[in-house]
């Protein structure tokens, strides 16, 4: 070594590849550290052996030296350890000593790697040996059994090994030295937290109790080059439905009426100023979801009138409309006409045929269902589920302002729709945040008149459907997390509840099979939730549960216990019972155990996924009105619902009435089953879909009244486009013979 230190004379080459205070050629920087060779100095050395050497400390500067470590101090080192033998391969040059009174063990930093020494990097840089190294505290019932590595997903058993640490701020947490270490190398001092609650400051002190390196510096990916560099993007693209700029959406012409005008309130959304008609920048502009908004919280201000870029025909002459403001606010259910609680709105407006502006709301005609349709028996439930379901729906639309007009094709195969749904989330080019489309790569049932709206409400509906039935849930009706070591490894859960919260967002179905223990474990916590007995899946886990809850005297209890000692020690509620009510807790305990403890991996697996796009969070503060959507299975669709969904706009006060009446009339045959067609083809007729979204359509849909022959579903706009008629039956016969005819072709 001291050759190998010393010499000038041999080949620079050849003395670089050792570091100078272990004689080791390993270039491991994980172990290690960097291996760095100064060529001034003709000195090759592992970092982490300078910093754990005993003798030796940071005198001078960061650009002094070898990083403060002064080259004359470096000699005196390597002089000292000359003298030392390691306790472990019997070499001299060991720099390193345990720092545990009276013991007086030194050894190379790989040897004591190798031996399981723990070299803690904070403070003075502290040395144990295998014998005096710090170890964890567990409780006897802590060791047993195993769980998995949330950073790897292997398993790891419970043990107080050196290769096995847990974690000091959650309960269920174990993690595989090596696993931390490489998480640590990569998060720095700013990100090294726990995978699982994301404590930092009392995680990382056991951590570097336990000697795991934790570097002072930026997080790996926050060095990257540019890699934030798409947040400094300013908006500019023109969103209304009918852009008039000859150049594209995404011209921008400063001081021109070409000009980007972005909305005041969520900067998200733009238009030039010639398509909103806005003869100045200093005029304001809000985008169609910031004024539905607003329009239903009671805060908007009515609008100036002015057109935007809506296209529409009016006696053959074309001008520019302003799209459908949001439908104003009902009466309350005092009003003396309550009733229209539960009617559509036929907006009638008196248009000339070069007029560029609607009426006013208070011209417009509004027309209630008959009786028969408002159900005045409704359940005080479902009113409550559907008033929360509304609140649901404007929140997911300021969700929905994140995404923005950037597209992401996903390709579908129908008949294998988890596999090439996991495939489209994982692409390296997926982002929640874009615009999806689908296309579906061999379905035989979508034509070519399909919008990609069409296509993606039914491959979000095929989704949640396969989530329903899959492997990752169990139970019947109310669902919870099963325990599926293979999809935990896979991150499948993740990936699941990512599924959802985007589904949510982009205008899918709810899930709607959530049991209560599952949504109040996401929302409260699982440490505040007592589950119940219908919430336990397998049968014979069940079967014991009942057993001993109705065990009716000791012995008989003690007896049951015996029988199932084993699942009993494998749930770590195995204990000796002295009497009956302890049977109680015993119980409980199970029931913690099995629903709640044993997919605590899962779960927060399946939490993490739901985070996407800030739904979780938005679920723990509207708890209530997410439940009616998670928890419950959509109302089946009613000529009420249909009808209120519908705004009927129409050029003339009283030609169309009679047509208005025609359409709230023909929803009462179909619901009350005198019709060829149901409820849910109308709707997919009109929009592609045969649910309405918990977010709501987007645009909302709308009816026209017109001279044609047959009934048009507009797909693009969800708009229904009706014929005028003479009498009831010519309407209900055109009705049928269109819906049944163009479904039909679909579905072949």
């Amino acid at each position: 070594l001291e050759e190998l230190r010393m010499s000038k004379t041999n080949n620079f080459d050849v003395q670089s590849a050792f570091c100078v205070l272990c004689g080791r050629t390993d270039d491991c920087p994980e172990k290690y550290g960097e291996k760095r060779t100064y060529v001034d100095y003709n000195l090759t050395v592992h970092y982490y052996c300078l910093l754990m050497s005993s003798g030796i400390w940071q005198r001078g500067e960061e650009d002094e030296g070898v990083d403060g470590f002064l080259i004359t101090d470096i000699r005196k080192e390597l002089n000292r350890a000359a003298k030392l033998k390691c306790n472990i391969c019997k070499k001299k040059g060991a720099s390193i000593g345990c720092v545990a009174p009276k013991c007086k063990r030194s050894y190379h930093f790989p040897c004591g790697i190798q031996r399981e020494c723990i070299f803690q990097f904070m403070e003075d840089f502290r040395s144990y040996c295998w014998e005096h190294r710090p170890v964890q505290k567990f409780a006897d019932k802590e060791l047993r059994g195993a769980s998995q590595c949330t950073i790897c997903l292997d398993l790891v058993e419970h043990l107080p090994v050196y290769a096995i640490l847990k974690s000091p701020c959650c309960k269920n947490a174990w993690f595989h030295r090596e696993c931390l270490q490489y998480q640590a190398l990569s998060a720095g001092i700013f990100f090294f937290r726990c995978t699982v609650c994301n404590n930092k400051d009392k995680f990382q002190k056991e951590m570097l109790r336990m000697g795991i390196h934790i570097p002072e510096r930026d997080a790996s990916w926050e060095l990257e080059e540019n890699a934030y560099q798409d947040l400094l993007h300013c908006y500019q693209h023109c969103d209304v439905k009918r852009c008039l700029c000859k150049k594209g959406r995404d011209y921008n012409e400063p001081d021109s009426k070409w000009e980007i005008k972005r909305c005041q309130y969520c900067g998200s959304r733009g238009t030039h100023l010639a398509c909103s008609s806005m003869t100045s920048w200093e005029q304001n502009w809000e985008c169609m979801e910031c004024r539905s908004i607003f329009a239903k919280s009671g805060k908007y201000s009515k609008q100036k009138k002015r057109p935007l870029a809506t296209s529409e025909k009016t006696n053959g002459t074309t001008c520019l409309l302003e799209e459908p403001p949001p439908k104003s606010p009902r009466q309350s259910a005092g009003s003396p006409c309550n009733i229209l609680l539960q009617s559509s709105k036929i907006m009638c407006q008196n248009l000339s045929p070069c007029s560029p502006l609607e009426l006013p709301a208070s011209n417009r005609v509004t027309m209630s269902l008959s009786p028969v349709m408002s159900n005045r028996n409704l359940s005080l439930r479902h009113k409550h589920l559907r008033e929360q379901r509304m609140e649901v729906c404007n929140i997911l639309k300021e969700l929905k302002v994140q995404v923005k007009t950037k597209t992401t094709r996903l390709n579908i195969n129908a008949e294998n729709i988890w596999s090439s749904a996991l495939k489209g989330f994982r692409q390296r080019i997926f982002s929640p945040t874009n615009t999806i489309e689908v296309n579906f790569s061999n379905c035989k049932n979508t034509l070519k008149t399909n919008t990609s709206a069409a296509s993606k409400h039914h491959f979000f509906q095929l989704l949640m459907l396969h989530l329903q039935n899959s492997s990752l849930f169990e139970g019947s009706s109310g669902k919870n997390l099963s325990l599926d070591f293979q999809a935990v490894k896979e991150n499948l859960y993740f990936e699941a509840g990512k599924m959802i919260a985007v589904s949510l967002v982009h205008g899918g179905p709810s899930p709607g099979f959530f049991s209560k223990t599952l949504f109040s474990c996401l929302v409260h916590g699982p440490e505040n939730v007592e589950p119940a007995l219908e919430d336990v899946a397998d049968a014979d886990v069940a079967q014991t549960i009942k057993m001993i809850k109705y065990a009716n005297s000791l012995s008989s209890l003690q007896s049951i216990l015996q029988d199932c000692c084993e699942f009993l020690a494998a749930a770590g509620c195995l204990r000796p019972v002295t009497d009956l009510c302890d049977k109680n807790v015993l119980v409980n305990d199970i029931l913690i155990y099995h629903v709640i403890k044993r997919i605590a991996l899962p779960l927060e697996s399946f939490r993490q996924g739901l985070k996407t796009l800030g739904v979780l969070e938005k679920m723990q503060v509207h708890p209530d009105v997410f439940s009616s959507i998670l928890c419950h299975k959509p109302e089946r669709l009613s000529a009420e619902t249909v009808c209120d969904l519908f705004t009927i706009r129409s050029s003339s006060n009283v030609n169309k009435l009679k047509g208005a009446g025609f359409w709230m009339g023909y929803l009462q045959d179909v619901e009350s089953g005198e019709s060829v067609v149901t409820l849910e083809d109308i709707l997919l007729f009109v929009t592609g879909s045969c649910y309405i979204p918990p977010i709501g359509f987007d645009p909302e849909p709308t009816i026209k009244f017109l001279h044609i022959r047959y009934p048009i579903g507009n797909r693009l706009l969800n708009c229904l486009e009706l014929p005028v008629t003479k009498t009831y039956q010519q309407f209900k016969n055109k009705m049928e013979f269109t819906i049944r005819s163009t479904l039909g072709v679909e579905r072949e």
